[in-house]
């Protein structure tokens, strides 16, 4: 693909400069990608082996969205989008916390990363009915 002001191709630019791709929102994509496409894949495949321990793929899926989340909220509020930043945040702390709970056994943890995906979720809608 060319340059739309160099239609000669002589600039190098490729796709993705073409697109005009930017790495935060890009890496926040590909994590939250990642992690349902793991979500996916538990019920085809086994647990894949990480260093000593054979973790399954649905815990793993919670760890990567959770990252990916976080860090949506970071890239959100730094673009001062702030209640796609606030909401990437608490799904991010939420899903931290299911994976935090499930690891540790900590049954509570996960009831209260649940309860906020409920309170998040809640929350949202009533805005977006405003």
């Amino acid at each position: 693909m060319t340059a739309p002001d160099d239609p000669s191709g002589e600039s190098g630019l490729g796709l993705v400069d073409a697109v005009d791709v930017e790495a935060g929102p890009m890496a926040v994509g590909l994590l939250v990608g990642v992690g349902g496409l793991l979500f996916l894949l538990e019920p085809l495949v086994g647990p894949v082996r990480i260093g000593q321990a054979r973790v399954r793929p649905v815990a793993l899926s919670t760890v990567v969205l959770a990252g990916g989340f976080c860090l949506g909220a970071v890239v959100f509020l730094r673009r001062d989008r702030r209640l796609f930043g606030l909401a990437h945040g608490v799904f991010g702390l939420a899903w931290a916390g299911i994976a935090a709970g499930t690891a540790f056994g900590n049954g509570t943890l996960v009831i209260a990363a649940v309860l906020l995906v409920v309170a998040g979720a809640g929350a949202l809608v009533s805005r977006g009915r405003r």
